[in-house]
């Protein structure tokens, strides 16, 4: 067990290269710089303390750096992860700090047994569809959710969106300066960021939003309402945080939110590590699981907010020059000589400039192109993009989250089952095998061979059924071959169909002969008896259409015959019976090739 771990839990073994040691000490220190606003915003968009945020940034970072399978991945914080935990309501707990903590620290459980476990190939079950409308809600959950900090109106609502309404009922109430120092600051991350400034144009975009705040303050009368800084929502100490002990018995309570974390974290990271792949085209999306775990634990145990990769930073830390983990590292002791020696500073931050960035972000995460190319893709998974995105905006996000698994779970399986078809194979003297549709009832005396192609499980079984054969009064003295290749395992519902089937067919003198490749299958169908007396089993081996030439053979000699009474040693063998002695009879043993 402990070697098991240790082989998907270790350090890796390069943490700092020479070679580019000065590239990721500079794009570190862009991060870094670019971070401390970032991570304050992501304290407001999650309901608690800004500094939290800017907690989680820094030990998301410094703690996911040391395990992650991706180089480059920067596990920070994530507007969707952020609305979660801002639908939890940490404040109804006896100490929100510890709560959050505990949050946080699940959150990493979760995330490293789903990594140390390999869970990672379960991802690919999520669809589009679920995936795009739930973006795309997020995004405007992010912009809704901060029109109270950019307009300085205390709406009021059950969820976001009536917020949204009560605000537009009401916007008499809107400070003026909160709104023109928001506006102003979207303005100048829209204009900064198409410079040679970048993504640190909103690092500069909310120092400029933040000094046109303090002198709209400096200016105002007693009368006017201050525009809103950090300093009056949190006090940044001028220290890091020291660790702080979780309440497990929030732990119950906190089991779904953290689930919920770790599902959107993992999806967004293996974005992530999609596309920024290490050198040589090496990647792990398990251990990116662990390594987002691991920042998580980090960042809870020291008050932070739960991380996950995060693909704006990586961008940004990858487009300043990065190639190692070392500049995550080096952006995590920026952030952290930031908190220390600049924490009155960070205090004098503008709300409404946070808001305005957080509006950005949200308005970037909406695609319209995308929601338009699923929305091409047929009226199904349009109803999927859109009940993913309307739940999302009405309903706490970590419940909507597991609408959208289950729908993304009912989408495949409507998939899969829709894209069962079966086809006659018509066996031809000159060993010729031509496809055809199967006939729609079984006539007298006839032999049918069936093959089926698509998975088979539950919810094909009964699709199957409908495309075999019907049976009527004339389907006397007849054989339907079934040949189901590939089939790991039958299920309940499949043996049920078959067991209906070649009931029917006996109580007409007719047969069911099952051909497969499959040894759990024919074990399957002996235990369970499900072909009776009026059924038989030939299990193939290496060579391609040898069973099923022999059962057809077999079956165009027993409809010649009047009855098995007259066939003698002919008779059909016994069901199931796949190992016969060669010497028994005239039947050749059963033990043949598909």
């Amino acid at each position: 067990m402990l070697t098991w771990l240790r082989e998907r839990i270790t350090l890796p073994r390069h943490l700092f290269d020479r070679r580019t040691a000065r590239r990721d000490a500079a794009a570190g220190a862009v991060l870094g710089i670019e971070s401390v606003p970032d991570g304050l915003a992501s304290g407001l968009l999650a309901g608690v303390n800004p500094v939290a945020g800017l907690y989680g940034y820094l030990f998301g970072l410094a703690g996911g750096a040391l395990f992650t399978g991706t180089a480059t991945m920067a596990i920070q914080g994530t507007g969707a992860m952020a609305i979660i935990v801002a639908d939890v309501d940490l404040d109804a707990y006896d100490d929100p700090v510890r709560a959050l903590a505990t949050l946080s620290i699940l959150t990493g459980i979760v995330m490293i047994v789903a990594g140390a476990l390999g869970l990672g190939r379960l991802l690919r079950f999520v669809s589009k569809s679920v995936m795009t409308g739930f973006i795309s809600a997020v995004g405007i959950s992010i912009v809704l959710g901060q029109l109270d900090n950019l307009t300085g109106y205390d709406s009021q609502g059950s969820n976001r969106v009536t917020a949204a309404l009560d605000l537009l009922l009401h916007l008499r109430g809107v400070d003026l300066a909160s709104l023109v120092v928001g506006l102003t600051t979207i303005a100048g991350i829209l204009v900064l960021q198409r410079t040679r400034l970048g993504a640190t144009g909103l690092v500069v975009a909310v120092a400029a939003g933040s000094a046109l705040a303090a002198v709209l303050n400096a200016l105002g009368s007693d009368t006017v309402a201050l525009v809103a800084d950090v300093a009056d929502v949190a006090e940044v100490p001028g220290s890091l945080p020291l660790p702080v002990f979780p309440d497990l018995s929030a732990t119950l309570d906190l089991l779904l939110p953290a689930a919920a974390l770790a599902f959107v974290g993992m999806v967004q990271g293996a974005g992530v590590s999609a596309g920024f792949p290490n050198p040589g085209g090496t990647a792990s999306p398990s251990r990116d699981f662990i390594g987002q775990g691991a920042g998580n634990i980090a960042s809870g145990l020291f008050r932070g907010v739960p991380v996950g990769g995060s693909m704006s930073a990586t961008s940004l830390v990858v487009g300043a020059g990065a190639r190692n983990r070392f500049a995550l590292l080096v952006a995590a002791a920026v952030m952290a000589a930031v908190i220390i020696l600049f924490a009155g500073v960070v205090e004098l931050v503008a709300m409404p400039a946070l808001a305005g960035l957080l509006i950005v972000v949200g308005v970037s995460t909406v695609k319209p192109a995308k929601l338009l190319a699923v929305g091409k893709t047929g009226p199904v998974p349009l109803t999927v993009m859109l009940t993913t995105l309307v739940l999302t905006l009405l309903m706490p996000l970590q419940y909507a989250v597991l609408v959208g698994v289950g729908l993304s779970v009912l989408l495949f399986v409507i998939g899969q089952s829709s894209r069962l078809v079966t086809r006659r194979l018509v066996m031809g003297a000159d060993n010729r095998v031509i496809e055809t549709n199967p006939p729609t009832s079984l006539g007298e005396r006839e032999v049918v061979v069936l093959q089926p192609y698509g998975p088979i499980f539950f919810a094909t079984a009964t699709a199957l059924r409908s495309q075999m054969p019907d049976l009527t009064p004339a389907s006397r003295r007849s054989v339907v071959i079934l040949r189901l290749r590939g089939a790991d395992d039958a299920g309940a519902t499949l043996l049920e169909v078959l067991g209906t089937y070649v009931a029917g067919l006996a109580d007409l003198g007719s047969r069911l002969v099952i051909v497969t490749d499959n040894e759990r299958l024919v074990r399957q169908l002996q235990t369970d008896d499900t072909l009776g007396s009026a059924g038989s089993v030939y299990q193939g081996t290496a060579v391609i259409w040898e069973a099923t030439r022999e059962a057809y053979d077999d079956a165009v000699v027993w409809v010649a015959q009047d009855t098995d009474e007259e066939a003698g040693d002919r008779g059909w063998p016994s069901a199931g019976r796949t190992h016969r002695d060669p010497h028994e009879g005239d039947w050749p043993p059963d033990q043949m090739a598909l």
